[in-house]
């Protein structure tokens, strides 16, 4: 059977019965879970959280963006009640799912975000990125992007998973610049998923496949490549372009979208590494 995915025809199994059915899965068994492990980067490392170690300078940097709107689509924060960040941290540090990581910089090495993995569902090899909080001094950075990219390699190359998810609210801009920037396909929104802070939340879906990661894994390592950045660290060459060209190499090699509405960011910046995550997802 021949079927319609986006303007490419593909071919669709039929079983006895005559029903289309999914492409086999040949010798699949359930992925591990991710564990406490350190990520190192060129810029940054994601080491486990650490609320003795890491907590008073990840205070102290995300306390840096005064106005607050750091919080505004996160469920966690601003932790203004005496007590509350000290709680915060001691059941993040426990928790297995989000299982939360510190980001610290490689130039000082202080605590500059926290990052998690979370719906975590090895049976599905489905893993999603999220309670993305950024402190002024990660936010669009190179380092920003290294982290979020460290945390796919992980994920994908490390654990064997097939699909990579990033969700926020569908009115934070600033996450789905930064979704569509790193080169997840758009999914579409959840009308009504959930209720935060009081308000209703559509969710954005987002995602990155196994079949996708390859040539996107050659476009991050093309970005973060040293020889991509000036004296000054100005990027020469925009993710964005490298993601373009990993896309049409896709195509052109019979790759399929599985991204009905995937789209990419014209976005560009002369910032180096403008990752764009602001606020978590």
């Amino acid at each position: 059977m021949v079927a319609s995915a986006g303007n490419t025809e593909v071919v669709v199994e039929l079983n006895a019965w005559g029903q289309p059915v999914g492409d086999p899965v040949p010798g699949w068994t359930p992925r591990p879970r991710p564990t406490r492990a350190t990520l190192v980067g060129r810029f940054v490392r994601l080491e486990p959280l650490d609320p003795a170690g890491h907590g008073d300078a990840l205070r102290r940097g995300l306390d840096a963006e005064r106005d607050g709107r750091l919080w505004t689509y996160l469920s966690f924060g601003p932790f203004a009640d005496v007590g509350a960040w000290p709680h915060f941290l001691d059941a993040a540090a426990a928790s297995e799912d989000p299982l939360y990581f510190t980001v610290v910089s490689a130039d000082d090495p202080g605590a500059v975000g926290l990052a998690a993995y979370l719906r975590i569902e090895p049976a599905a090899g489905s893993i999603e990125v999220g309670s993305l909080a950024f402190s002024p001094a990660l936010q669009q950075t190179t380092a920003a992007t290294e982290a979020m990219v460290l945390m796919m390699a992980h994920a994908f190359d490390e654990l064997g998973y097939r699909r990579y998810e990033w969700k926020c609210d569908s009115l934070n801009a600033p996450s789905r610049r930064a979704a569509e920037r790193l080169g997840f396909g758009f999914e579409g929104i959840f009308s009504k998923a959930t209720v935060v802070r009081g308000r209703n939340r559509d969710t954005a879906w987002y995602a990155i496949t196994d079949a996708e990661w390859p040539r996107l894994r050659d476009a991050y390592a093309a970005f973060l490549d040293p020889t991509n950045f000036d004296p000054t660290g100005t990027q020469r060459v925009a993710l964005g372009t490298w993601i373009d060209r990993a896309r049409r190499d896709h195509a052109a090699h019979g790759g399929v979208s599985t991204h009905p509405g995937a789209r990419t960011s014209s976005r560009g910046s002369a910032a180096p590494g403008d990752s764009g995550t602001t606020a978590g997802c």
